[in-house]
Parts: C-alpha cells; sequence; structure tokens
C-alpha cells in the first residue's frame, strides 16, 4: 500500500487551488465559492476554539443537505473534531440516543430538527447551533455564548486586513488511522450502531473515486447531491470527491420528489448521476416506458433493422432525462430491479451499479459503465480485496468479505459488535450473501439476515422473488415474509395508476392474484407465494431507500 497523504491537507488544498471557483450551491439558493467556504470554515474554527473545543472532541450535525451543513463539516474535520453525521430522518429520541452515545459536545442542526429535538433529552451537550446562520439555539456554557456574540469581532482581530489564501491553515491528523467520523447505520434490523472510520478511509475512497472517475470530471463540472450527506454513499460520492476536485456541488435542499429531481437534472445538467434504484426506477417507469410500450413502438424494435436506431433513440430520451450532459449513472444501495436493468443494457445506456457499507465508507465493489457486468455490482474497488467464503464460490452463494484501507476502526463503544463482525485476519464480514465469477464480478444474492429456509431447507432468497414481483402489474415494491412454514408476499400497489384507471379494491386484489399464479409459474416450487396481501401505503424506510424489513412480519 503506497503512502498514505493527510486527507485534511487536501481539502486545504483545494480550497487554495479553487479559491475563485464556484464551490456549493443551494439548488434556487446561494452560491458559495471556495473562498466563502474557507472564511466560513476560519469563523467556525474561532467559534469552537474560544468556546473550549478541544482537539478530538465530538461535533454532531443534523439537517438536510446544504451548503452550510457541508462547510460545518469540514470545519469540524479541519479543526481537529470528529464529525458526526446524523440522518435527518431520524426520530427525535433516536436523534437524542446518537448525541449522547457519541458524547458530542456541540450539535448543528437545520430548521426542521430545531422543531422536533429535546435540548433537555441530550445534558451533555454544550451547545446547539442552527445551521442556516450558526445562531444559538442552546448555549449551556458563557464561553459558547461569548464566543458567538462576538464573533466578528474575534474575526476581525484575527484577519485586520482581509482574509487570503495564505491564511488557510487547517489542522493535519496524526495518522491515517486517527478517527475523523463516527457515522451511525441506518439500520435495518433496529437501533443503530456507531460507525468509527479514520481518515485512511476517507482518502481511499477519494482516491478510489479519482481512479475511475478522475479523467471524465475536471475542476468547475456540476454534481447534484441527492442523497443524504449524512450517509456515507452521499458524503463519499456527491461531496467529498467532488470538493477535494474543484467542482460544483448542488444541494437539493428540500424533500427530492421526481418533479424538483426532473427540474434540477434539466438545470443542472450534471457530469456524474449517484443515485439509489429506487430513484432511477421512478425515472424510467414514469418518464420513458409509457413512452415506449405502445404497439407501433414494440413492432419497431422487433425489426432488426430498425431495431439499433430505435434502441439509439431510446437512449437519447433517456440521457435527456439525465440532464443530457453525464458520463454515468452510478446506482447503488441496493440491488436495480431486473426488468430495468434489462431496458438500461439493451439501449446501451452508461449505467453501472456499485456496493459498499457504511463501514467501508462505503465502497466495496464498482465497475465502469464500458466494462460491467450486468447484474453484478462491479469488481473489488481499489485498494480492497474482497472474497466470497463458499466451497464454490461461482455457483453456490457465501457471505461476502473484504479486507483493505475503507474498512472501519470498529463501531464506537461496542467491541463485541467490533469482533463479530471483523475477524482476527482484519475481514469485515458483510452478512451480505453473493457470488463471484471467474472474472472477480460480484453478484449479490441478499442479506444473510433475511435468507428464509425452504420446506426441505433450501435457501430462499426473498430479495430474488422480490425483484421478480416488483416487475408485475401495477406492483410498486414488495417483501416476502414467511409465515407458518409459507410464504407471503406484501405489495404496495401503485394507487394513483389504481385511481387513475378506476381499479376498486376486488380489482387490484385479483389484478394481484394473477401476479401470483404467473409469479409461481417462473419460479422453484419451494419458492411458490401462498398469498398477496396488499398494502395501500409505501413501506417505511430508511435514508438509503431499503424497506425496514423488521417492522414487517
Amino acid at each position: 500500500m503506497e503512502h498514505i497523504p493527510s486527507f485534511n491537507a487536501l481539502i486545504q488544498k483545494s480550497i487554495i487551488d479553487n479559491w475563485d471557483r464556484d464551490a456549493l450551491t443551494d439548488f434556487k439558493g446561494q452560491t458559495l465559492q471556495f473562498h466563502d467556504v474557507a472564511r466560513k470554515i476560519e469563523k467556525l474554527h474561532i467559534l469552537f476554539e474560544n468556546s473550549g473545543i478541544q482537539k478530538g472532541d465530538k461535533i454532531a450535525l443534523c439537517g438536510r443537505n446544504s451548503s452550510q451543513w457541508a462547510v460545518a463539516f469540514l470545519a469540524t474535520l479541519t479543526y481537529g473534531a470528529i464529525a458526526v453525521p446524523i440522518l435527518h430522518e431520524f426520530n427525535a429520541e433516536q436523534i437524542h440516543n446518537i448525541v449522547n452515545h457519541s458524547g458530542a459536545k456541540l450539535l448543528f442542526v437545520g430548521d426542521h430538527v430545531a422543531t422536533i429535538i429535546d435540548p433537555q433529552a441530550m445534558p451533555t451537550l454544550e451547545g446547539i447551533i442552527n445551521n442556516p446562520d450558526y445562531s444559538l439555539m442552546v448555549s449551556r456554557t458563557d464561553k459558547l455564548t461569548y464566543a458567538r456574540e462576538h464573533l466578528n469581532e474575534l474575526y476581525g482581530k484575527k484577519f485586520p486586513k482581509y482574509f487570503r489564501k495564505e491564511h488557510v491553515n487547517y489542522y493535519v491528523e496524526q495518522s491515517p488511522e486517527e478517527l475523523a467520523v463516527i457515522n451511525y447505520t441506518s439500520g435495518t434490523t433496529g437501533f443503530s450502531k456507531g460507525v468509527m472510520l479514520p481518515y485512511r478511509a476517507l482518502w481511499s475512497n477519494f482516491d478510489f473515486a479519482v481512479s475511475v472517475l478522475g479523467k471524465q470530471i475536471k475542476p468547475g463540472d456540476r454534481i447534484i447531491s441527492m442523497l443524504p450527506m449524512a450517509h456515507m454513499y452521499g458524503m463519499a460520492f456527491e461531496f467529498i470527491f467532488e470538493f477535494l476536485y474543484g467542482c460544483h456541488v448542488y444541494y437539493l435542499n428540500r424533500v427530492p420528489s421526481p418533479a424538483i429531481i426532473a427540474q434540477a437534472l434539466a438545470e443542472i445538467k450534471p457530469v456524474i448521476v449517484v443515485a439509489v434504484p429506487l430513484i432511477i426506477e421512478k425515472i424510467i417507469r414514469k418518464k420513458v416506458f409509457p413512452k415506449i410500450q405502445n404497439n407501433r413502438m414494440r413492432l419497431l424494435l422487433q425489426m432488426p433493422v430498425i431495431s439499433k436506431k430505435v434502441r439509439e433513440m431510446i437512449c437519447q430520451e433517456v440521457l435527456k432525462a439525465f440532464g443530457g450532459n453525464m458520463y454515468e449513472v452510478i446506482i447503488g444501495g441496493a440491488a436495480l430491479n431486473q426488468e430495468v436493468e434489462h431496458f438500461l443494457k439493451r439501449i446501451d445506456f452508461p449505467y453501472t451499479v456499485g456496493y459498499g457499507a457504511t463501514e467501508c465508507a462505503p465502497i466495496i465493489c464498482y465497475r465502469d459503465w464500458h466494462t460491467f457486468a450486468p447484474g453484478s455490482c462491479g469488481r473489488a474497488a481499489l485498494h480492497q480485496e474482497v472474497k466470497i467464503v463458499s466451497p464454490d464460490p461461482q455457483r453456490i452463494p457465501g457471505e461476502i468479505l473484504t479486507k483493505g484501507p475503507n474498512v472501519m476502526l470498529g463501531y464506537y463503544k461496542n467491541p463485541e459488535a467490533t469482533a463479530e463482525t471483523i475477524d482476527r485476519d482484519g475481514w469485515y464480514h458483510t452478512g451480505d450473501l453473493g457470488t463471484m465469477d471467474a472474472d472477480g464480478n460480484v453478484f449479490i444474492n441478499g442479506r444473510s439476515k433475511n435468507m428464509l429456509l425452504g420446506p426441505n431447507g433450501q435457501n430462499i432468497y426473498p430479495e430474488e422473488i422480490e425483484d421478480k414481483l416488483n416487475s408485475m402489474t401495477m406492483v410498486v415494491e414488495s417483501i416476502v415474509v414467511q409465515r407458518d412454514n409459507k410464504l407471503v408476499a406484501l405489495v404496495h400497489p401503485d394507487m394513483d395508476e389504481a385511481k387513475n384507471m378506476g381499479f376498486s379494491e376486488d380489482d387490484l386484489k385479483n389484478i394481484m392474484e394473477q401476479n401470483r399464479n404467473g409469479l409461481n409459474e417462473i419460479i422453484p416450487a419451494y419458492e411458490k407465494i401462498s398469498e398477496i396481501e396488499i398494502h395501500e401505503e409505501e413501506f417505511e424506510k430508511t435514508p438509503k431507500k431499503s424497506i425496514k424489513r423488521y417492522l414487517y412480519k
């Protein structure tokens, strides 16, 4: 492994090198250039220093994506404090638990979070700072109150003339093993754990991004941040890589509805799109499929001479839906629906599917879209090793293990869980089941925790059944559960479409019964579905849009 440079030094270098470029924009709001970011970081450093924050103290951040959130995060690391990003989708109790468990001294909050939290439930906090303007919501020390009230004065004393490039001088981590971030998992199976990520993991993910996208992306290029920055997938590949590379990041600082996403893609025309499958599938099903699923188009697609031109035309339409300027769409967080993936491959659309985990900050596997094997999630990423624990890794699914600088230090204050997850040889046990072909491409079958046993001990991967079911008539999403040794599918139908078509409850039941019969014809006998239950409401999800399975039995 080569020498690992200082991550904070890379932040410093990017700010100086890109001083007058646009850095961070709140969509339909303010733009900060790199020198603006530097000034704001400096002010926060003065606030930290004068309020008694020490190197190694924890600073929590909880709010929607915004330029101010990004600044507070960068200021935390470059001061030498440890960042604790918290997903704003968490409820008040979860936020309180994470703040208390991490021992954070300060908490930055967005507008929404400020209205739901109870400061009394977080007694060890010294202060709560409003993210939009860094005003004090709560101050429990005279030092913090004084520092905030006199911040402009203290800044003026430190820089009596004006703030210049040469004033930028950040804390340099003492070792690549030094703790940078504690990121609490979204936790589809219960309460989240604090993943301790060292500086080497942040650097290694950045270095990987440079190796695969460095030639396609250049300083000044634009990117949209749709995923929560408090989740490592969004933080690493929609913020850190781009900021260190001198790109211009736009934040959708509101609920990223399909309409807002479509508008932002059209206006910003990002150079890459990083997304979870749900977003991609919604765009394809709502914007593209209705245009091509008519008899005329189907006929043209069957004609060998015409088909290629039609596919190229469709691909251009899909590219247009993503802004028309991107190198590729990178999909991660969960498996892509097979019907959608087959369609994208058929039209030669530039997409790829990556694989990762919070515990790897996050990347484990990836492949550029030109060499990506459909159905896989790529090969081992730069700096990482990947293996399958199986007597026949090409044919028999086994647990996916990975080793390398991306892997976490462990779970904060939880040595038992750490020992269960990272073995003595340094391999991180993902809990995912998969196979690996002769070329090293990894194919995921599902979570080991989700695996069900068939009547004769057969391994049943519910995700594989769900994928087929999700491609059927009127099905938006589904979960397969086991009840009394029988498999039951819980289905959330397309209720908007049902309303438009004037379908009654009985009509929906009949459609789902047809789906059940059709599904059972194409899957093994031990995987057959005995019943479909209709759920009118969407299933509850984690921020990376995985269904919270533990809520549904």
